[in-house]
């Protein structure tokens, strides 16, 4: 059912106004036209696309996912999810298993969903709550006012490419890795931030499809260069007889890109036969993404434009995870334009815009910095190798640390002692410099 708190200044606003727009229906933009929806506010969802869909992704959900879509009203308890009891990782013979943590805030499983389906999913939960979809419209560039202000986009729909312009005073960029509307609105990647490259093929096999761990291998080599690879190789089972195979690799600049292709033949040459992962098991051809990492386009908010997801390059820099930090950044811009929009137009209004980059640095800046130092140290000079080398998988304390840190798997506040040894190695990194901007 539409909400009917729609105001005055937007009653007459037929169907290419709305208070706020959306652009791009993938996690992000579906989770933030939800919340949004559920404020009671007219929200116009854009999507270039039309479900469903295929999405380069690992297909893998981690607790805080789960936690996520349970309070979505997603019905995880449908056929096609496969839920997973924790993590195993591999790394030079040797592997060790890792169960989600039992906490009391967070599911203590996981899931696993192909993004073939999963994105329209979470698409109908926002038409569900209000939330008006477009499909099969392009946003090809921001409308701005006078002073450079973002005042809606236009688009072009259908496949005669008709154009449009949609009208709103706050727009949410969730538009993925092209940023489009970003760029377009003068936000530019920071160039000294992580860019990872994954690719991922789907795999038929009857011997894999039900393992109810998400493997991980540490221990790859680069296919030109024999070093090893600047990531990790994944293994997920999907529970429909399919696996969801994949490399990420983080390039370093002084040894180039990585011919993951190449690698992943080399890989999967090496595992047992009866597991499938062979040509003519393939369910998918190869494909491959790029992965903004670790904020990489900054400021969040600008002059009525919130960046979420991987339009603003919040993807994890310690494991690649993405879609959990695009759900929740979806919802605090919400909850952060629905407060905002309680205001009149003008300075009071702004400065309640500008807390949504305040609430991202406040909720991830020191995790994602020091991410970034251990990825550029680390993951793309070394790989994982050197973390999960025998005597950390030989000790099941520093093994669940680890794997709390690359999850983001801490619960606050907490007596666990894991818990507490991580959120203190976090706090002790310096709080990220604010970027100041004249407010126009």
């Amino acid at each position: 059912m539409p909400p009917t708190g729609r105001s005055q200044e937007f009653a007459d606003a037929g169907d290419h106004q709305a208070q706020v727009i959306v652009v791009g229906a993938g996690p992000a933009g579906s989770t933030a036209a939800l919340y949004l929806a559920r404020a009671g506010l007219d929200v116009l969802l854009l999507e270039k696309g039309t479900f469903p869909r295929d999405k380069v992704c690992g297909d893998g959900l981690t607790p805080r996912a789960v936690h996520q879509l349970v309070r979505m009203g997603v019905d995880i308890d449908a056929p096609g999810w496969l839920r997973t009891k924790g993590m195993r990782w591999i790394c030079d013979g040797r592997e060790v298993h890792i169960d989600w943590p039992r906490s009391g805030s967070q599911p203590d499983f996981g899931l696993t969903r192909s993004r073939h389906d999963f994105d329209d999913i979470l698409a109908r939960q926002a038409v569900s709550a209000g939330a008006r979809l477009r499909l099969d419209t392009k946003a090809t560039g921001p409308l701005t006012d006078r002073g450079g202000r973002i005042v809606g986009v236009c688009a072009t729909t259908g496949a005669d490419k008709q154009p449009q312009t949609y009208h709103a005073p706050v727009v949410i960029a969730a538009d993925g890795a092209s940023a489009r509307t970003a760029l377009a609105m003068g936000l530019e990647r920071d160039r000294s931030r992580p860019l990872a490259t994954a690719a991922r093929r789907y795999y038929r096999s009857s011997v894999r499809t039900h393992d109810p761990y998400l493997e991980l291998w540490a221990d790859l080599l680069c296919s030109r260069t024999g070093r090893d690879l600047p990531g990790y190789g994944w293994i997920f089972p999907l529970g429909d007889g399919r696996v969801n195979v994949g490399l990420g690799a983080l390039p370093h600049r002084r040894h180039g890109a990585v011919d993951l292709r190449a690698t992943m033949d080399e890989w999967l040459a090496r595992l047992p036969p009866d597991w499938g992962l062979r040509e003519e098991n393939a369910d998918s051809p190869l494909r491959s993404a790029a992965l903004p990492m670790g904020f990489n386009r900054r400021p969040q908010y600008h002059r009525g434009l919130l960046l979420i997801g991987d339009s603003a390059g919040m993807i994890s820099p310690w494991s690649g995870e993405g879609i959990v930090q695009a759900m929740e950044a979806g919802e605090v811009a919400a909850e952060t334009v629905a407060l905002a929009l309680h205001r009149p137009s003008g300075t009071r209004r702004e400065q309640a815009l500008h807390q949504y980059q305040r609430e991202v640095n406040r909720r991830w800046g020191r995790y994602y910095r020091l991410g970034n130092t251990v990825a550029d140290l680390v993951f793309a000079r070394y790989g994982y190798r050197p973390l999960l080398n025998r005597h950390v998988m030989a000790t099941p304390a520093v093994v669940r640390t680890l794997a709390r840190l690359l999850t983001h798997g801490t619960d606050a506040p907490s007596d666990d002692l894991i818990d507490t040894a991580v959120r203190t190695l976090v706090r002790i990194v310096p709080a990220p410099a604010q970027r100041t901007r004249s407010k126009r």
